[in-house]
């Protein structure tokens, strides 16, 4: 079929004979901004499916959607097990991406690699470098701090604007100071959810090697927890995370 933008006679060759005949006009059509990035954003997840099928943690469609106004998680890690509660009113959007990682089962199985005593436990990049692959393209935007980093509170980790994706830690003490420390242009690491009980299991996640798997953070999001267990024996582990009650 020949087909003109402007409804003239025109021209048209089908197999070597040229034929006239009527066309007819073609409508332009505006396609909302909103639509464009959400057709975008399903079309990331198709790719993404497409190349990591029944990887455990991968990001599926329903990502987007609101969590709980308030739910409770448990953890069971190799030292025993914790609860937290996550207020979503704290931090939306973060508390929206725990919840639906929890809901994946990322956390499974992952290190708690940095443990830095009085301080901070970190834990969050998976075993599978194409599961950090995939929730790396998925950073959520920046929030103000609406809660303190209380000990027991649970904060993202962040390395600039819109980098909160998969990481997450929990503080050992009263560290009030991340309330509005400067990094990368971005103030202060907003806390989701508090701890509330296990505090004395979380203590004595061990913290023998400080900061130092930080500094290999690449090698870890490739290797996992085997580059791990090889190069720093002996971390803590989360075993599983599940959601055990919305409200």
């Amino acid at each position: 079929m020949c087909r003109a933008v402007n409804p003239v006679r025109s021209q048209c060759i089908y197999d070597g004979e040229a034929t006239t005949h009527d066309t007819i006009a073609v409508k332009e059509i505006t396609i909302p901004k909103k639509m464009v990035q959400k057709f975008l954003f399903l079309l990331l997840l198709f790719v993404i499916g497409a190349q990591s099928a029944n990887a455990q943690g991968m990001p599926d469609e329903d990502i987007r959607k609101a969590a709980p106004d308030s739910f409770l998680v448990k953890f069971e890690t190799s030292k025993g097990s914790f609860d937290a509660m996550v207020h979503r009113a704290w931090g939306p959007l973060a508390a929206d991406r725990f919840y639906h990682l929890v809901r994946l089962e990322y956390f499974d199985e992952v290190s708690i690699f940095r443990v830095v005593p009085n301080y901070v436990a970190q834990f969050g990049i998976h075993n599978e470098e194409k599961v950090n692959r995939a929730w790396r393209k998925l950073g959520i935007k920046d929030e103000p701090v609406v809660k303190s980093n209380l000990k027991g509170t649970i904060s993202f980790a962040r390395g600039g604007p819109k980098t909160r994706t998969n990481q997450v830690f929990i503080n050992l003490s009263d560290n009030v100071n991340l309330d509005t420390y400067p990094a990368a242009g971005i103030v202060g690491y907003p806390p989701i959810a508090e701890i509330v009980s296990g505090m004395e299991v979380i203590d004595t996640f061990n913290g023998q090697y400080g900061n130092g798997p930080t500094m290999r953070q690449d090698s870890i999001n490739v290797h996992g927890r085997e580059f791990l267990d090889r190069h720093f024996p002996g971390l803590d582990f989360i075993k599983t995370v599940r959601i055990v009650e919305t409200f």
